[in-house]
């Protein structure tokens, strides 16, 4: 006995993947947000901290407490959202798993960033190319795609740069990374999409 998916022709099968990636694309648009904030939080710190070096503060990490508010207003977006969900496509739940992933590495790099003498520009950078660009592929957006290279790029950058300037490297690939990547998608302009 055929199964229902053996039944289905090449022309079903590419619609069904084709309204997946739009429906994952649709929910992706009202995530948004999660890239806008950050980028924009992640950005100022870095900045700050970039500009607090610059001056001899004593204390130039105090720049990233920015994010305990960000972390705050992150969690509630979240459970607002969270009301309205429509049942998960396989998409979503890679892409979830992706950012999770991520967002438990950034936070042990955090914890134990003592351990590196806090040189956590390059390495965060680095991991942050992977679920960037993976969800440029899952979505079919190549300016994401481009935006997680570029953050390999700016990861090996700041290797090479003084511990200063890895801040400012950090700016500039949050920006191209995350920002600008963002608010096209945003506008979701149809012609972006990898064909």
């Amino acid at each position: 006995m055929k199964t229902e998916s053996e039944n289905l022709s090449a022309q079903q099968s590419l619609e069904i993947i084709t309204s997946m990636i739009a429906q994952a694309q649709g929910k992706f648009q009202k995530n948004v947000f999660y890239f806008l904030l950050w980028g924009w939080v992640v950005a100022i710190a870095n900045i700050g901290m970039y500009t607090l070096i610059k001056l001899n503060y004593p204390y130039p990490y105090v720049a990233w407490a920015i994010t305990i508010p960000a972390w705050i207003w992150s969690m509630y977006h979240g459970f607002r959202q969270s009301r309205d969900r429509s049942p998960s496509t396989h998409f979503d739940v890679v892409s979830g798993a992706l950012w999770i992933g991520f967002g438990v590495v950034v936070f042990t790099l955090v914890a134990f960033g003592g351990k590196i003498n806090y040189q956590l520009n390059p390495v965060i950078l680095l991991f942050s190319a992977v679920p960037t660009c993976a969800s440029g592929v899952i979505l079919r957006f190549r300016p994401l795609i481009f935006g997680g290279v570029l953050f390999w790029v700016f990861g090996i950058v700041c290797f090479l740069v003084p511990y200063e300037f890895q801040f400012i490297a950090g700016a500039v690939a949050i920006v191209c990374g995350y920002l600008i990547p963002g608010y096209l998608l945003k506008s979701h302009q149809p012609e972006k999409h990898v064909q």
